[in-house]
């Protein structure tokens, strides 16, 4: 009997003894021996490329782990994912640690200054992001801040023409302020100039629903900039309790792409929030008179009535005052705010002025000058000081007794800078016939203008 070939004669075939009385078995070598040796070196293949690419692996982690230790690569990374993924172990740094308290403006800001008082108002505290589950949810924040801002309603008479008649009627337009301090008898707030002016009611309405008549306290139309107060005996205690005063912030230190916050009464319709990030910092842009100011421009929408509303960083500190009027509207995208350093020096002496209503208009003090606008543009062509050209005086009036001179240029009033003959006008009706004022000219001597210093008594309307 033969196996595994029916031809063992073959020279390819070897004999291999039966065992235990069974017959021989004929086998060929080749074959068998070829599948055994090729099935061993795939294996070797198989374990050497395991082998070669563990090596690998192992030496580049240890690499990246070294790289990683000496830069702090894993630190930053470890941070990452710990906000990532809402395990807020990595804080930020505490107020009075960061940047901000090297100038004292967290500490020590002008409007902290103003909150210590027996009014039961309190400041809005200093927001942590990592209370907030990262910076995507603001709605903590906005909570803290929200009570710290306001609606203003701007009431005034327009006239227009109809049919060749004088029309008159009701008008104004709404804005926006922010609550940054107090003093013993009054609220202060500041807001932009162009949202009060021209203003004869004022009407402040605040989170908890409540309204009150204000009286602007200061302005500087240059920076459109104002301060405006609300007497406290208008205020209901409720109301003390329910509003704030904003913390403000340092908007010197910001950088490009850091997460903003734009509040304001945007189209009348009552306070409201918008999100975006700082676009831009140091941005000049020309302004409706020719001028030209630097601002921080973002991306958070800022439409009419935000004007005088807060900018506000992640932490519920303002860090600029927001202006609709700043470019337009004319650009989808970009909003423009007065960067809060450049505007708290100014905020803080409007803030000390002396509070005025406005005076009947047969109480109305006199000055007795022709008045005439020094533009912006007029400034620049001829080289002269922008505000109130006397381009006429007579003699025993106010002003002449007080030293004035046909062709001074005034640019103050009582410290209130003018720079147009309406800007003397509004300022005259808050100051009654004999009060003494200071007023600063600017006169030509010896072929430069120089300033001087007048000392008027106001007279009496003729």
């Amino acid at each position: 009997m033969m196996y595994e070939n029916e031809n063992p004669n073959s020279g390819s075939y070897y004999q291999v003894p039966g065992t235990e009385g069974q017959p021989p078995v004929y086998v060929q070598p080749g074959k068998n021996k070829k599948k055994k040796g090729g099935f061993g070196r795939f294996c070797r293949k198989i374990l050497a490329g395991a082998c070669v690419g563990l090596s690998f692996g192992l030496c580049a982690g240890a690499g990246l782990y070294a790289v990683g230790e000496s830069t702090g690569l894993l630190e930053k990374l470890e941070a990452t994912y710990n906000i990532a993924e809402g395990d807020h172990t990595q804080k930020p740094p505490a107020a009075g640690n960061s940047s901000n308290s090297d100038n004292g403006k967290n500490e020590g800001s002008a409007n902290a200054d103003y909150a210590d008082s027996n009014s039961g108002i309190s400041t809005a505290p200093v927001i942590n992001i990592s209370d907030m589950g990262g910076t995507a949810d603001m709605s903590a924040m906005v909570e803290e801040v929200m009570p710290a801002m306001v609606s203003i309603v701007n009431t005034q008479t327009e006239q227009y023409y109809y049919f060749g008649q004088i029309v008159e009627r009701q008008g104004g337009g709404s804005g926006s302020g922010i609550i940054v301090g107090q003093n013993d008898t009054e609220l202060l707030i500041a807001t932009n100039y162009h949202v009060i002016e021209g203003a004869e009611e004022l009407t402040v309405h605040f989170i908890d629903n409540t309204e009150a008549e204000a009286t602007v306290k200061g302005s500087d139309p240059d920076m459109d900039l104002a301060v405006i107060a609300v007497p406290f005996d208008k205020l209901d205690m409720s109301t003390r309790a329910a509003i704030t005063i904003a913390r403000l912030g340092d908007s010197d230190s910001l950088k490009v792409g850091e997460p903003v916050v734009a509040i304001g009464n945007a189209l009348g319709y009552g306070q409201s929030m918008t999100g975006g990030w700082i676009s831009a910092l140091n941005r000049e842009v020309e302004l409706e008179d020719g001028s030209t100011g630097t601002f921080i421009q973002t991306d958070a929408a800022i439409n009419p009535g935000n004007s005088g509303g807060a900018l506000l960083n992640v932490r519920g500190e303002v860090i600029g005052i927001n202006s609709n009027k700043i470019g337009g509207t004319l650009v989808d995208g970009v909003g423009y705010a007065i960067p809060i350093s450049a505007a708290q020096p100014i905020l803080e002496d409007l803030m000390l002025r002396e509070t005025r209503d406005r005076v009947d208009e047969d109480s109305m003090g006199y000055l007795g000058i022709i008045p005439q606008s020094v533009t912006a543009q007029a400034a620049e062509i001829y080289g002269m000081p922008q505000g109130v050209y006397v381009s006429g005086i007579d003699e025993g009036t106010p002003a002449a007794k007080g030293g004035m001179l046909q062709g001074d240029i005034i640019t103050k009033f009582d410290g209130i800078r003018l720079y147009s003959e309406e800007d003397l006008r509004e300022t005259l009706e808050y100051y009654k016939a004999g009060e003494t004022v200071e007023i600063l000219v600017m006169r030509i001597e010896n072929g430069e203008w120089k300033e001087n210093t007048l000392t008027v008594e106001l007279g009496s309307r003729p």
